[in-house]
């Protein structure tokens, strides 16, 4: 089908009003709240699976790096704090096991929440008579597997990142600064694709609802433009302004919880944007088998 430009305004004037319905300060600020608690199982779980092949060390500093240019030095030295306690070495078996678990719930949990959240967009929800226990397996695996995804997606940015850090000064004495300047912009345009494949992942698997591969890749490619945006921005303010200036020690984590709560509008509205171009294309939602429709839940 054909989309005119009068399409495109109404799909995006149909995500904005609904993504303002379903009210995204309150949905962003419990994706925030439950971020506290899971973030360092979920960055002990990606440094492990990334560390495999490029070394715990690399993986973190890489992080480091970028909380560094969004959050500043502050908080990303209390990630690191965080990321060194959550690793330590528990004092015996039972107890480490104990605690892999606990990480791995923890971390599984942000997932689980955005999943609800994604539902209700879609207007579907789980049939807790029939599948209730099944659900909560299933979002539980499928949440660590999209950590490991992400860990993987991380290895192909550590690999660019790597090639260009080892060949850059030998590219930019053999070539010209044009040849460099294309490189620079091939490894930003790759960063926007694994941001992009992300967010397709979890707009396609995340929600109870049958969604086509072609409305998710396009919600994707918004959503992940609009991300860019946020995180320039946020870095822009949290640099001028560093509004955790006045929670004292408390300040990174109040840092930390501004950007997950303000990220996560951006993607709640990437997927309103991705319901409504879905909507306009096809009409019609349609639940998973172990879902039905929820078509009150606008109003919750």
């Amino acid at each position: 089908m054909k989309i005119h430009y009068r399409n495109i305004y109404n799909i995006l004037i149909k995500a904005l009003s609904k993504w303002w319905i379903k009210d995204p300060f309150r949905e962003s600020a419990i994706i925030a709240y439950y971020a506290i608690f899971a973030l360092p199982g979920l960055l002990v779980v990606i440094i492990t699976s990334a560390g495999y092949f490029f070394g715990n060390d690399a993986v973190n500093n890489h992080i480091t790096i970028q909380f560094t240019s969004t959050m500043g030095v502050d908080t990303a030295e209390q990630i690191q704090n965080i990321i060194l306690q959550a690793s330590e070495a528990k004092n015996s078996v039972l107890a480490t096991v104990i605690g892999i678990i606990v990480m791995i719930v923890g971390a599984t949990t942000v997932f689980a929440q955005f999943q609800k959240s994604l539902n209700t967009i879609w207007d579907v929800k789980v049939d807790e008579s029939k599948y209730g226990i099944w659900s909560f397996i299933r979002i539980r695996l499928f949440s660590f597997g999209l950590i490991v995804t992400i860990a993987f997606l991380l290895i192909v940015s550590l690999v660019i990142s790597a090639l260009l850090s080892a060949f850059g000064d030998w590219l930019s004495g053999h070539f010209s600064e044009t040849f460099f300047i294309t490189l620079q912009v091939v490894n930003v345009v790759l960063s926007f694709v694994i941001i992009t494949v992300l967010f397709a992942l979890m707009f396609k698997f995340l929600p109870d609802a049958k969604i086509k591969w072609n409305h998710v890749w396009i919600g994707s490619i918004v959503t992940a433009f609009l991300f860019d945006i946020g995180k320039f921005g946020l870095g822009l303010y949290f640099g001028k302004l560093n509004p955790g200036d006045g929670y004292g020690a408390a300040g990174s984590i109040i840092l930390i919880m501004l950007w997950v709560s303000y990220s996560s509008m951006i993607v709640f509205f990437g997927a309103e944007f991705t319901r409504a171009y879905a909507d306009f294309i096809s009409g019609r939602v349609v639940p998973t088998e172990i879902a039905k429709s929820d078509v009150h839940s606008d109003s919750e």
